[in-house]
């Protein structure tokens, strides 16, 4: 009897030491309105292959086909639980070339395979939104490499760039090059909407963005770590500065459609940031 009411005793205080934690929450966001926010991580539907990961003909979805556009539909219908009032893709900041290819396809031509048509252009449509926004961005290593003291900058970066090429054949490379050919065929197995919801799950992004700590970025004592941030991290936080810019209201609901490199780290900024409203992909309707 003793041991039972220091049991419950112990349950009693954890209880209350739990109920009097605090909500940084509450504390940071209150009531404060906020806009939404919600990152759709894709494959490239082209399959433009300038990634280090290649996928042979073979192992490629045909977007165009009746049957994938089909499942496209499909996607386009789940995404568009978001009710979206802006559609951010990954395209440089002028879009004047999408609106261009929107206005035609409107007019009755074909669309084309990239993800930026085959799902902004339809839910532009469905939501009759009058544009499309550019996110992409370049990273500053980039301009400082072409800048007004590149003779002094350019060693540096090369130095750092040098063995930078994503072909490490170190063990824990080796098993993301397995878990990428895995991809492609999951890519043709799964139905699109389901791929989507596994490649945009939580844990799959954050082992997503793992193949990039480990391979080239154990070059030398801190090179590789160097390279990584200058280059891949240093465009994706533009990438996030550009959503931010255009967030003009909180009633604004930002969606960006994205690869999924970006997104893994897209949804780690999201995640903690407060002055967002952020909708996993997964959480999308919910």
């Amino acid at each position: 009897m003793k041991s039972f009411i220091i049991i419950l005793l112990a349950l009693t205080i954890a209880g209350v030491a739990q109920a009097q934690q605090p909500d940084i929450d509450a504390i940071l966001i209150g009531d404060q309105p906020r806009p939404a926010v919600a990152v759709v991580g894709t494959f490239h539907f082209a399959y433009y292959n300038l990634d280090a990961h290649k996928t042979e003909d073979h192992m490629q979805v045909d977007i165009l086909s009746p049957s994938a556009q089909q499942e496209v539909e499909a996607l386009v219908q789940y995404i568009a639980r978001f009710n979206p009032t802006k559609i951010l893709v990954e395209s440089g900041p002028n879009t004047g070339y999408l609106m261009r290819k929107y206005e035609h396809w409107q007019a009755g031509e074909g669309m084309g395979k990239n993800e930026r048509e085959q799902l902004g252009f339809r839910l532009m449509a469905q939501f009759e939104l009058d544009t499309i926004y550019g996110i992409d961005a370049w990273p500053l290593v980039y301009q400082l490499y072409d800048g007004q003291d590149s003779n002094c900058i350019r060693p540096i970066v090369d130095s750092l760039y040098e063995g930078w090429d994503f072909q490490s054949d170190e063990f824990w490379s080796s098993r993301y090059d397995v878990y990428y050919d895995k991809d492609d065929s999951l890519n043709l197995e799964m139905p699109l909407t389901d791929y989507f919801l596994w490649m945009n799950d939580r844990h799959v992004l954050e082992r997503g963005y793992g193949a990039y700590l480990v391979g080239d970025f154990k070059l030398g004592d801190t090179e590789g770590a160097d390279a990584l941030s200058m280059h891949w991290y240093n465009r994706n936080l533009r990438i996030y500065r550009n959503i931010q810019r255009l967030a003009t209201s909180p009633d604004d609901r930002l969606l960006v459609i994205i690869g999924q490199g970006h997104a893994c780290i897209l949804d780690h900024l999201f995640r903690c940031s407060p002055e967002f409203d952020y909708v996993p992909f997964t959480e999308i309707g919910q």
